[in-house]
Protein backbone atom coordinates (compact mmCIF):
# COMPACT_ATOMS: atom_id res chain seq x y z
CA UNK A 1 0.00 0.00 0.00
CA UNK A 2 1.42 3.39 -0.83
CA UNK A 3 2.06 6.21 1.57
CA UNK A 4 -1.47 7.51 2.88
CA UNK A 5 -0.04 10.61 3.95
CA UNK A 6 -1.31 13.57 2.28
CA UNK A 7 1.14 14.06 -0.75
CA UNK A 8 2.63 18.04 -0.51
CA UNK A 9 3.47 19.24 -3.79
CA UNK A 10 2.41 22.29 -5.86
CA UNK A 11 0.79 21.93 -9.36
CA UNK A 12 3.36 22.88 -12.04
CA UNK A 13 1.95 25.49 -13.83
CA UNK A 14 0.97 24.41 -17.45
CA UNK A 15 1.45 21.36 -16.22
CA UNK A 16 0.20 17.83 -17.39
CA UNK A 17 -3.41 18.62 -17.85
CA UNK A 18 -3.97 15.13 -19.10
CA UNK A 19 -7.31 13.32 -17.97
CA UNK A 20 -6.26 9.80 -16.08
CA UNK A 21 -9.18 7.44 -15.20
CA UNK A 22 -7.86 5.38 -11.87
CA UNK A 23 -9.89 2.25 -11.02
CA UNK A 24 -8.59 0.79 -7.39
CA UNK A 25 -10.93 -0.91 -5.44
CA UNK A 26 -9.04 -0.38 -2.02
CA UNK A 27 -10.22 3.23 -0.90
CA UNK A 28 -7.26 4.72 1.16
CA UNK A 29 -4.81 3.70 -2.41
CA UNK A 30 -7.67 5.11 -4.28
CA UNK A 31 -8.05 8.61 -2.70
CA UNK A 32 -3.92 8.79 -1.80
CA UNK A 33 -3.33 8.18 -5.20
CA UNK A 34 -6.14 10.32 -6.85
CA UNK A 35 -5.11 13.34 -4.77
CA UNK A 36 -1.62 12.75 -5.66
CA UNK A 37 -2.18 12.85 -9.55
CA UNK A 38 -4.18 15.43 -9.04
CA UNK A 39 -1.78 17.98 -7.24
CA UNK A 40 1.08 16.74 -10.26
CA UNK A 41 -1.62 18.48 -12.11
CA UNK A 42 -3.96 15.78 -13.59
CA UNK A 43 -7.61 16.06 -14.24
CA UNK A 44 -8.61 12.27 -12.65
CA UNK A 45 -11.74 10.08 -12.72
CA UNK A 46 -11.46 7.58 -9.69
CA UNK A 47 -14.04 4.57 -9.65
CA UNK A 48 -14.07 1.47 -7.18
CA UNK A 49 -14.34 -1.19 -9.29
CA UNK A 50 -14.19 -2.79 -13.46
CA UNK A 51 -17.94 -1.93 -13.98
CA UNK A 52 -17.31 1.79 -13.40
CA UNK A 53 -14.31 2.12 -15.30
CA UNK A 54 -15.46 0.66 -18.19
CA UNK A 55 -18.77 2.76 -17.93
CA UNK A 56 -16.43 5.52 -17.62
CA UNK A 57 -13.76 4.95 -20.27
CA UNK A 58 -16.85 4.67 -22.87
CA UNK A 59 -18.58 8.28 -21.58
CA UNK A 60 -15.14 10.12 -21.70
CA UNK A 61 -12.03 8.35 -23.29
CA UNK A 62 -9.31 9.27 -20.67
CA UNK A 63 -5.37 9.90 -22.01
CA UNK A 64 -4.49 7.30 -19.39
CA UNK A 65 -5.45 4.20 -17.60
CA UNK A 66 -4.31 3.20 -14.27
CA UNK A 67 -5.92 0.05 -13.37
CA UNK A 68 -5.76 -2.58 -10.33
CA UNK A 69 -5.56 -5.64 -11.58
CA UNK A 70 -7.43 -7.62 -8.67
CA UNK A 71 -11.21 -5.54 -8.29
CA UNK A 72 -14.44 -7.43 -7.52
CA UNK A 73 -16.54 -8.16 -10.51
CA UNK A 74 -14.56 -7.24 -13.67
CA UNK A 75 -11.36 -6.71 -12.58
CA UNK A 76 -8.12 -4.75 -14.41
CA UNK A 77 -7.17 -7.72 -16.73
CA UNK A 78 -10.83 -7.98 -17.67
CA UNK A 79 -11.58 -4.30 -18.28
CA UNK A 80 -7.77 -3.78 -20.60
CA UNK A 81 -8.82 -6.39 -22.69
CA UNK A 82 -12.49 -5.29 -23.23
CA UNK A 83 -10.87 -1.83 -24.65
CA UNK A 84 -8.57 -3.32 -26.66
CA UNK A 85 -10.48 -5.59 -28.32
CA UNK A 86 -13.01 -2.74 -28.95
CA UNK A 87 -9.85 -0.95 -30.56
CA UNK A 88 -8.48 1.69 -27.56
CA UNK A 89 -4.89 1.90 -27.77
CA UNK A 90 -5.07 4.30 -24.08
CA UNK A 91 -1.93 3.46 -22.61
CA UNK A 92 -2.55 1.07 -19.57
CA UNK A 93 -0.50 0.90 -16.51
CA UNK A 94 -1.63 -1.67 -13.89
CA UNK A 95 -1.70 -1.94 -10.03
CA UNK A 96 -0.73 -5.31 -9.10
CA UNK A 97 0.60 -6.65 -5.65
CA UNK A 98 1.35 -9.56 -7.70
CA UNK A 99 5.06 -9.65 -8.51
CA UNK A 100 6.08 -13.62 -9.92
CA UNK A 101 6.32 -13.38 -13.88
CA UNK A 102 3.40 -15.17 -15.07
CA UNK A 103 0.80 -11.83 -13.16
CA UNK A 104 2.92 -9.70 -15.25
CA UNK A 105 2.74 -12.05 -18.50
CA UNK A 106 -1.28 -12.01 -18.18
CA UNK A 107 -1.14 -8.03 -17.80
CA UNK A 108 1.06 -7.91 -21.09
CA UNK A 109 -1.79 -10.70 -22.55
CA UNK A 110 -3.98 -8.18 -21.42
CA UNK A 111 -3.27 -5.87 -23.49
CA UNK A 112 -1.44 -3.57 -20.64
CA UNK A 113 1.34 -1.42 -21.41
CA UNK A 114 3.28 -0.84 -17.91
CA UNK A 115 3.23 -1.96 -14.48
CA UNK A 116 3.53 -1.38 -10.97
CA UNK A 117 4.22 -3.28 -7.99
CA UNK A 118 2.57 -2.42 -4.55
CA UNK A 119 3.52 -1.31 -2.69
CA UNK A 120 4.71 2.26 -4.62
CA UNK A 121 5.89 5.00 -4.40
CA UNK A 122 4.09 7.56 -5.75
CA UNK A 123 7.14 9.45 -7.79
CA UNK A 124 7.64 5.95 -9.70
CA UNK A 125 4.00 6.05 -10.98
CA UNK A 126 4.63 9.44 -11.83
CA UNK A 127 7.81 8.87 -14.23
CA UNK A 128 5.72 5.91 -15.50
CA UNK A 129 2.92 7.35 -16.42
CA UNK A 130 5.18 10.43 -18.13
CA UNK A 131 6.84 7.49 -20.36
CA UNK A 132 3.66 6.71 -21.30
CA UNK A 133 2.63 9.50 -22.46
CA UNK A 134 5.57 10.34 -23.98
CA UNK A 135 5.15 6.85 -25.91
CA UNK A 136 1.73 7.51 -26.81
CA UNK A 137 2.80 11.03 -28.78
CA UNK A 138 5.21 9.35 -30.64
CA UNK A 139 8.26 10.55 -28.77
CA UNK A 140 10.24 7.21 -29.45
CA UNK A 141 13.11 7.76 -31.47
CA UNK A 142 15.21 4.95 -32.65
CA UNK A 143 18.86 5.42 -34.69
CA UNK A 144 20.03 2.84 -36.08
CA UNK A 145 21.65 0.69 -39.02
CA UNK A 146 18.65 -0.79 -40.24
CA UNK A 147 16.92 1.31 -43.04
CA UNK A 148 13.61 1.37 -44.11
CA UNK A 149 12.15 0.56 -47.41
CA UNK A 150 11.24 2.96 -50.12
CA UNK A 151 7.88 1.26 -49.05
CA UNK A 152 8.12 2.81 -45.60
CA UNK A 153 8.64 -0.95 -44.26
CA UNK A 154 11.89 -1.75 -41.71
CA UNK A 155 13.06 -4.86 -43.25
CA UNK A 156 15.18 -7.36 -40.89
CA UNK A 157 15.94 -10.90 -42.31
CA UNK A 158 12.14 -12.35 -42.48
CA UNK A 159 10.83 -9.55 -40.26
CA UNK A 160 8.92 -6.72 -41.79
CA UNK A 161 8.00 -3.85 -39.54
CA UNK A 162 5.41 -0.96 -40.59
CA UNK A 163 6.03 1.78 -38.43
CA UNK A 164 3.08 3.90 -39.65
CA UNK A 165 0.65 0.82 -39.36
CA UNK A 166 2.11 0.07 -35.89
CA UNK A 167 2.65 -3.80 -37.43
CA UNK A 168 4.50 -6.44 -37.88
CA UNK A 169 5.17 -9.83 -39.72
CA UNK A 170 7.45 -12.78 -39.61
CA UNK A 171 7.55 -14.18 -43.01
CA UNK A 172 3.69 -14.32 -43.89
CA UNK A 173 2.75 -14.64 -40.62
CA UNK A 174 1.43 -11.34 -38.98
CA UNK A 175 2.42 -11.08 -35.44
CA UNK A 176 0.00 -9.36 -32.76
CA UNK A 177 1.81 -7.10 -30.56
CA UNK A 178 1.20 -4.73 -28.07
CA UNK A 179 1.98 -1.25 -27.79
CA UNK A 180 5.37 -1.63 -25.79
CA UNK A 181 6.15 -5.03 -27.75
CA UNK A 182 6.02 -2.93 -30.74
CA UNK A 183 7.92 -0.29 -29.32
CA UNK A 184 10.54 -2.59 -28.26
CA UNK A 185 10.89 -4.55 -31.45
CA UNK A 186 10.97 -1.58 -33.73
CA UNK A 187 14.15 -0.23 -31.25
CA UNK A 188 16.22 -3.56 -31.86
CA UNK A 189 15.13 -4.29 -35.67
CA UNK A 190 16.12 -0.56 -36.00
CA UNK A 191 19.19 -1.08 -34.78
CA UNK A 192 19.92 -4.87 -36.40
CA UNK A 193 23.03 -6.05 -35.31
CA UNK A 194 24.14 -3.71 -32.35
CA UNK A 195 23.85 -4.45 -28.53
CA UNK A 196 21.44 -2.26 -26.89
CA UNK A 197 22.60 -2.42 -23.50
CA UNK A 198 19.58 -2.64 -20.45
CA UNK A 199 19.96 1.34 -19.50
CA UNK A 200 19.49 2.24 -23.68
CA UNK A 201 16.64 0.40 -23.58
CA UNK A 202 14.32 1.27 -20.21
CA UNK A 203 15.47 5.40 -21.55
CA UNK A 204 14.30 4.35 -25.41
CA UNK A 205 11.19 2.59 -24.84
CA UNK A 206 9.94 3.63 -20.94
CA UNK A 207 11.46 6.94 -20.76
CA UNK A 208 13.16 5.85 -17.29
CA UNK A 209 15.78 3.34 -15.91
CA UNK A 210 14.03 0.92 -12.93
CA UNK A 211 17.34 -0.09 -12.16
CA UNK A 212 19.59 -3.44 -12.46
CA UNK A 213 16.93 -5.47 -10.12
CA UNK A 214 14.00 -5.12 -12.01
CA UNK A 215 12.55 -7.48 -14.46
CA UNK A 216 10.26 -5.65 -16.34
CA UNK A 217 12.47 -5.89 -19.38
CA UNK A 218 12.97 -9.59 -19.15
CA UNK A 219 9.45 -10.01 -18.66
CA UNK A 220 8.63 -8.13 -21.90
CA UNK A 221 12.11 -9.97 -24.23
CA UNK A 222 10.51 -12.89 -23.14
CA UNK A 223 6.58 -12.56 -24.06
CA UNK A 224 8.14 -11.09 -27.42
CA UNK A 225 10.06 -13.97 -27.90
CA UNK A 226 7.38 -16.10 -27.72
CA UNK A 227 5.49 -14.29 -29.98
CA UNK A 228 8.16 -14.17 -32.95
CA UNK A 229 9.51 -17.58 -32.64
CA UNK A 230 8.51 -20.75 -34.86
CA UNK A 231 9.35 -24.13 -34.90
CA UNK A 232 12.69 -24.52 -37.21
CA UNK A 233 12.93 -20.93 -37.56
CA UNK A 234 15.92 -18.96 -36.11
CA UNK A 235 15.47 -16.93 -32.77
CA UNK A 236 15.82 -13.45 -33.53
CA UNK A 237 16.42 -12.05 -30.41
CA UNK A 238 19.75 -12.47 -28.25
CA UNK A 239 21.11 -11.74 -24.79
CA UNK A 240 24.09 -10.71 -23.67
CA UNK A 241 24.18 -11.75 -20.36
CA UNK A 242 24.81 -8.74 -17.81
CA UNK A 243 24.91 -6.57 -21.26
CA UNK A 244 21.69 -6.17 -23.39
CA UNK A 245 19.92 -7.56 -26.17
CA UNK A 246 20.26 -7.50 -29.79
CA UNK A 247 18.07 -8.60 -32.63
CA UNK A 248 19.83 -10.60 -35.52
CA UNK A 249 18.22 -11.75 -38.42
CA UNK A 250 20.96 -13.92 -39.80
Amino acid sequence: MPHTEPYRNTPTPGGPSHTVLLAEDDRAIRNSLERALTLEGYRVTAVADGVQALAAAHRQPPDLLVLDVMMPGIDGLQVCRVLRAEGSRTPVLMLTARVETAARVAGLDAGADDYVAKPFEVDEVFARLRALLRRADGAVAAGGTAGDGPDGVLRAGDLHIDPGARRAWRGPREVELTRTEFDLLHLLARNEGIVLDHATIYDRIWGYDFGPNSKNLAVYVGYLRRKLDAPGAPPLIHTLRGVGYVLRAS
